[in-house]
């Protein structure tokens, strides 16, 4: 076993033996702070980050702090990641990062080293990250035109990209990991998925909570039940 390996078990093996409440960081950008479009039944839009819903699965058991800033680049992450999470000596982290870096066609490489940044700080100081594939995105008049289809097709291949990046890390570290594009994209279409946005780009209450139910069953459900 190298030395990489070495670290992630002993990590694993620290993390699921660590007394309760279970100290988790939800991380990210507009996607971690639950943003919400204005819609006709809700002008003003509205915030349900999904790590509130991990609380209310997780109650006693844990504690979730919110880390999530709207527009945020992953180099922005990176660069407050001691302060916003390590300084809170977390178990967890789950980590999405990525969609507005691809939204102003950053390299899916760049992105994945910021990315993995964080990944590797979170496990050198004892925690446990959780890579998060970034979602797909909807645009509703794009099929209507060569011009659209192919602006989508781009933005398309570049989340294929990045998030193969993601899933490829995660299974060569034995992370946990959440693919949340899977999860709220159509299969046939590979958009997002109507009843998960209501913008196209962001998650409606539906997608929020699936999300955090994602990180309940596929992460802590689990590692609790090992305590």
């Amino acid at each position: 076993m190298g030395l990489s390996a070495r670290l992630v078990a002993g990590t694993i093996a620290a993390t699921m033996s660590q007394p309760f409440p279970v100290r988790v960081i939800c991380f990210g950008d507009s996607l971690t702070a639950g943003f919400q479009a204005p819609t006709r039944e809700n002008p003003q839009g509205q915030s349900t980050p999904y790590g509130e819903w991990v609380q209310e699965r997780l109650g006693a058991a844990g504690e979730v702090r919110v880390s999530g800033i709207c527009g945020e680049l992953t180099g922005e992450m990176l660069a407050r990641f001691r302060r916003d999470v390590l300084a809170h000596q977390p178990h967890y982290v789950v980590i999405l990062g990525g969609t507005n870096d691809l939204g102003w066609n950053g390299p899916p490489a760049e992105i994945m080293r910021n990315l993995v940044k964080m990944y590797a700080q979170t496990l050198a100081a004892g925690g446990m990250p959780v890579p998060v594939t970034v979602p797909s995105l909807r645009v509703e008049d794009a099929g209507g035109s060569r011009e659209g289809q192919e602006w989508v097709a781009g933005h398309l291949a570049r989340r294929f990209e990045l998030n193969a990046l993601i899933g490829s890390y995660a299974r060569t570290k034995a992370l946990p990991a959440i693919d949340l594009f899977a999860a709220t994209a159509e299969p046939d279409t590979n958009l997002l998925a109507r009843e998960y946005s209501n913008d196209g780009l962001h998650l409606s209450t539906a997608g929020y909570r699936l999300f955090a139910d994602l990180v309940y069953r596929q992460v802590l459900q689990p590692a609790l039940a090992q305590q």
